[in-house]
Formats: structure tokens, sequence, C-alpha cells
């Protein structure tokens, strides 16, 4: 897996009122500065949501331009790969049309090495991962956050369906990476579609951004991310 693109960080600068969060994210979105890493299981359960992520991808580009992503997905016994870098919508979702899904088992580790190496070449502002099980080692997969999250990658960790263990992994995730964790059930487009234009604003424009919306998603995970920041 290779590094395409190396856009230049853009740091925000302390933000006291609506109007200076107003000119950040403007100023913030007129270049793509910020590197989102969009993480899917794409075993075999999951086609229907995978068809899902296909058709909401795009919301996140429009919802926060300034964004660069790279598709990361997993399937079978032994694969897991990822796209180049892509600034538009339509180049993700070319990609994402070209898979599908197969019989295998999770292989979340994989994706959290694949994060860390990005990180340690240039930025990566998040990681969203979206799925519906846990078949790895907790403790090494704890130990994977735990690096991830030294190098100031967030995780945002969106579960569907309701499994507990599931649940207690991708929360755990989380929190060692300072990120947020959601849940939505299956067929949920406005659930699932809100979380992750949430998680593109706090890309390019951060706690801030976040903070200057109103949605259900973006609160929700700014309740969580406060928490974890203290």
């Amino acid at each position: 897996m290779t590094n395409k693109v190396t856009p230049r960080a853009v740091n925000a600068p302390t933000i006291a009122t609506r109007a200076e969060v107003d000119a950040y994210v403007a100023a913030a979105m007129e270049a793509p500065t910020a590197r989102l890493i969009f993480a899917l299981d794409a075993t075999a359960s999951r086609q229907p949501a995978w068809d899902l992520a296909c058709q909401l991808q795009a919301e996140m580009f429009r919802e926060a331009r300034g964004l660069s992503v790279q598709l990361v997905y997993y399937r079978g016994s032994d694969e897991c790969k990822a796209s180049h870098w892509v600034e538009h919508p339509s180049a993700l979702a070319g990609f994402m049309e070209r898979i599908q899904c197969r019989m295998g088992d999770t292989q979340i580790g994989r994706v959290l090495a694949h994060a860390k190496k990005q990180a340690e070449g240039a930025k990566v502002s998040a990681l969203v991962f979206v799925g519906d099980a846990f078949e790895e080692d907790a403790d090494r997969i704890s130990r994977a956050a735990d690096a991830l999250g030294r190098l100031g990658v967030s995780a945002f960790m969106f579960q569907e369906g309701d499994d507990q263990d599931v649940k207690r992994v991708f929360q755990e995730i989380a929190r060692r990476t300072r990120g947020a964790y959601g849940q939505f059930d299956a067929g949920a487009a406005r659930q699932l579609g809100d979380l992750l234009r949430a998680v593109a604003v706090f890309a390019v424009g951060g706690i801030p951004a976040l903070a200057a919306r109103r949605d259900a998603g973006a609160v929700k995970l700014l309740e969580q991310i406060k928490r974890r920041r203290g």
C-alpha cells in the first residue's frame, strides 16, 4: 500500500467566536489538506452495507471540501487493500463499485497497521471504520490502537447491529485513539450518513468545526471526543 498524496497540514488557530470558526473552516476548505481513511469490512455479510456506503461516501466530500480520502477494505481469507488517495467522490465510487464482498474473517488489525503507516508518512486526521464483527485478538488490537493514537489519528468506529462483544472492542479502539463510537441499524442510510458527514467536518476543521454543527451525528461524536480529551 503506497502513499500517493502528501498534502500540507493545516493547524487550526485558537478559535473563540462563531465568526472565527466559520472563517477557519472556509479557509481550510479552499484546497485538499486533510486526509481521512475510510475503511470497510467487505466480508460476505456486508454486501448490503457496502452498497449503502457506496451511495453515502459522496456526502463526505460534499460536506467538507478540502478532503482527501483513501478507501481500505478487507475480504476473503487474506485480502486487505487500499485505493489511491482521491479528492473527488466519483473516483472513490468507481473503485468501490468494482468490489464484491466475499466470505472471510475480520482483519481490523491490518486496517489499524495500515493507518499507522500512512500517518507516519504524512498527517492523517481520522480513520473511519464501518463493520459488524470482530474475530481477532483484543489485546493485540488495543496495542495497535494505542500506536495509532500516539500519532494523533482519531478512529471513528461505526458498528452495524448491536452485538455487545463487537461494541466493547469498537468502543475501546475509539477510546484509545481519542475518537468516537457510533451504531447504526441495517439499511439506516440517514444514521450512517449523519455520522460520515460529521467525521468529514472534523477531519477538515477539527473540534471547532464539529462544534459549530447542530445535527445529531455531530452532537453525538462531539460529546465523546470532548470527554476523551478532557
